[in-house]
C-alpha cells in the first residue's frame, strides 16, 4: 500500500483504513436495505480482500529466490514462474471486465505462457505488481453492483488471488520457507511521550476525498479514528513513529521545513500511504 483517487499508486487508499477487516463485518450485518452507502461498504470489502492477498502474493514472490522459480512439486504442477505470469494475465483479463478498462497489449503479451514463465524473477514480479495496480484502478471505478456479471468477475478475481496464494504457500513450505501470512508481526516496543510532544499531531488527515483519519488526544494518549472504523490508540515508537496493537499497521507523522506537522504516512500491507493534514 496514496492521495488522489485514480493515481496508480493511490487508488487503494479506501481499503487501507486501520482495522477495517474488523469493522466491516459488523457494519454490513447492520445493513438491512441495499442502499447506496451499503453498496460502497461492500465494494470496500472487495477492495480490502484484494489488497491483502495481492500484497501477500507479491511478498511471497519477492521472498522466493530467483533460482527456485523453475520449481514445481511434480511434473504436472505449474512452476513458480508459471504461476506469476498466469496471475498477471488473469488479473488483466478479469479486471478489464470489472472496471470497463482496457489494458494495452504488446508483443510480449502474445508470447506463450511457457516462454513467459521463464522470464527473470524481477521481470515477473514487476509485471505482477503492474497488473495489480491496473486492478486497483478498475475497482476504483465501480460505484455500484449493476449486474451479476460484474460481481462474478470480482469474485473470480479475488478467488484467483486467494487460490494461488494458497498454492504458492504450499510450494514455499515444501521448499522449507515460511509464507508471508504465517510470519509473526515484528515485535514493537512503545516509549513514553509527554502530552506536549503528542499534541502537535492532533488534527484531521485526508487519505482521499471523503476518507480521513481523525487524530485526537485523551488522558495523555493519542487516538486515531478512520472514516469507517472506531478509534484505537496510537503507541509511540519514536517521536514521529507510532503503531496500533489491533493490527499490523503503523503511522509516521511528517513535518514541513519549519517543523510543523503537515501529514502522516500509513504503513500497512507493505505499502506506504501519505495523508496530508487538512486541519
Amino acid at each position: 500500500m496514496r492521495a488522489l483517487i485514480g493515481h496508480p499508486d493511490t487508488v487503494m487508499l479506501r481499503r487501507l483504513l486501520i482495522i477495517i477487516a474488523v469493522a466491516l463485518p459488523a457494519s454490513l450485518a447492520a445493513q438491512s436495505q441495499p442502499t447506496s452507502e451499503s453498496r460502497n461498504d461492500v465494494m470496500l470489502a472487495f477492495e480490502n480482500f484484494a489488497d491483502i492477498f495481492g500484497s501477500r502474493l507479491v511478498a511471497a514472490f519477492d521472498s522466493i529466490p530467483a533460482g527456485r522459480y523453475v520449481y514445481r512439486p511434480t511434473p504436472p504442477h505449474q512452476t513458480i514462474g508459471y504461476i506469476a505470469q498466469h496471475l498477471e494475465g488473469a488479473n488483466y483479463g478479469l479486471c478489464e471486465r470489472v472496471g470497463g478498462l482496457k489494458h494495452p497489449r504488446t508483443a510480449k503479451d502474445s508470447l506463450a505462457d511457457t516462454v513467459k514463465a521463464r522470464w527473470p524473477k524481477d521481470t515477473l514480479v514487476a509485471r505482477l505488481k503492474a497488473s495489480l495496480r491496473f486492478c486497483d484502478t478498475a475497482m476504483e471505478r465501480v460505484t455500484n453492483f449493476d449486474s451479476a456479471a460484474r460481481v462474478s468477475y470480482l469474485l473470480a478475481f479475488e478467488t484467483d488471488l486467494a487460490e494461488h496464494y494458497s498454492q504458492l504457500s504450499v510450494y514455499m513450505r515444501l521448499l522449507g520457507m515460511v509464507p508471508p501470512s504465517a510470519l509473526p508481526p515484528r515485535r514493537r516496543t512503545a516509549i513514553e511521550l509527554t502530552a506536549s510532544a503528542l499534541s502537535p499531531y492532533v488534527g484531521v488527515y485526508q487519505l482521499a476525498p471523503g476518507l480521513q483519519f481523525d487524530v485526537t488526544m485523551r488522558d495523555g494518549a493519542l487516538l486515531i479514528k478512520s472514516t469507517v472504523a472506531p478509534a484505537v490508540r496510537l503507541w509511540p515508537e519514536s517521536s514521529n513513529d507510532f503503531f496500533v496493537k489491533e493490527v499490523d499497521a503503523q503511522i509516521t507523522f511528517t513535518r514541513d521545513a519549519s517543523g510543523v506537522v503537515n501529514g502522516l504516512v500509513l504503513h500497512q500491507y507493505g505499502r506506504d500511504r501519505p495523508a496530508p493534514k487538512i486541519r
